[in-house]
């Protein structure tokens, strides 16, 4: 046990070869698009992780389709809706709702590419829920408070819906929100907001935050120590905040900095969400993300933290790893638990 959590010990302190391989090779591509001018080239983006379309017919036991929320910002929803089998049968209770904020630093991502899409997909199939990936607004060309308003949105959009076609299988009232790095970033800001909107039918009863991505102006000791650590180092994190908040703004900035001197008190919203955290113990984030377990359980929240001392940063998308595992049963109880 960790005196901030469960902690789990796990066996090998290594990642295997091939995935180190894989995060070495992407972090080069994925550094050698990020100019020093806090411009990105977008072609070598699309290069590393090509988007793909939706596909209605099954794969993988789930199938998918696209909704315009706003196409003047291209923002749109893909859901994700596990078919019906022996084990998910159409008789069954409603499927809860999980809106997916994926990460990527606010710079890289969408909806429709590749690895967000995979990533959903298995969501959907073994959280046995409906997810839906909200492609937002990507930073150096759209700034703060961009991707809040797109990430809030949608929640409006489905509550507002009147063809339920598409989510005539679920439960308005069981919505919860899952934000991946700067989607957990992301992730926080909606659940504030949707803790004083009052909508019609959605209610947001859990929030998972897996390895959210915070900052702030003062390092921390994790960030010192694991400033090289792959895949995430600290100049790309400076790198992306630079991008991402508004100019002439720094790392204390309260969206950044949410434990810091500008954070909000939150202690007065009574409808702010259950909350999960997972952290790795090799990701130069731990810190900041342990004083948002601190801060949110000094303010009187229902939250719990995970942290697996043997990941880095991003192990949640290795789905053979047993982290992967073990985060994915944390999950399905905290789903079930509310």
């Amino acid at each position: 046990m960790c005196s901030s959590g469960v902690c789990y010990q796990i066996s090998t302190p290594q990642l295997p070869w091939k995935h180190r391989i894989t995060l070495r090779f992407a972090t080069l591509l994925y550094n050698t698009s990020l100019r020093s001018d806090l411009t990105v080239n977008r072609r070598l983006l699309n290069f590393i992780d090509p988007k793909i379309p939706s596909n209605h017919d099954s794969t993988h036991s789930v199938s998918s389709s696209d909704l315009i929320v706003d196409t003047s910002r291209d923002l749109f929803l893909r859901i994700f809706t596990p078919t019906p089998t022996a084990a998910l049968d159409e008789s069954l209770p409603l499927l809860p709702i999980i809106f997916y904020f994926h990460g990527g630093g606010f710079v890289f991502g969408s909806a429709d590419a590749t690895s967000t899409d995979m990533a959903a997909r298995r969501f959907a199939k073994k959280l046995c829920a409906v997810v839906i990936s909200v492609n937002y607004r990507l930073a150096p060309e759209f700034r703060f408070p961009c991707q809040c308003d797109d990430g809030f949105d949608p929640l409006k959009f489905i509550d507002e819906m009147d063809d339920d076609s598409l989510l005539e299988r679920v439960d308005l009232s069981r919505c919860f929100i899952l934000g991946e790095s700067a989607g957990g970033n992301l992730g926080h800001h909606v659940a504030v907001r949707a803790s004083e909107y009052e909508f019609k039918r959605v209610k947001i009863i859990g929030f998972i935050a897996s390895q959210p991505f915070f900052g702030g102006k003062e390092r921390t000791e994790s960030e010192n120590r694991l400033c090289k650590q792959l895949p995430l180092t600290l100049d790309m994190t400076d790198w992306f905040w630079r991008a991402f908040l508004p100019a002439g703004e720094d790392r204390d900035h309260a969206t950044a900095n949410v434990n810091g001197p500008n954070g909000r008190d939150i202690s007065g919203l009574e409808n702010f969400p259950a909350t999960l955290i997972f952290a790795g113990g090799l990701d130069l984030l731990i810190d900041r993300q342990k004083c948002y377990y601190e801060r949110l359980k000094r303010m009187g929240k229902d939250v719990k933290l995970v942290v697996f001392s043997n990941a880095v940063h991003g192990y949640f998308g290795f789905a053979d790893l047993p982290e992967y595992s073990l985060m994915i049963k944390e999950m399905r109880d905290f789903i079930a638990k509310n």
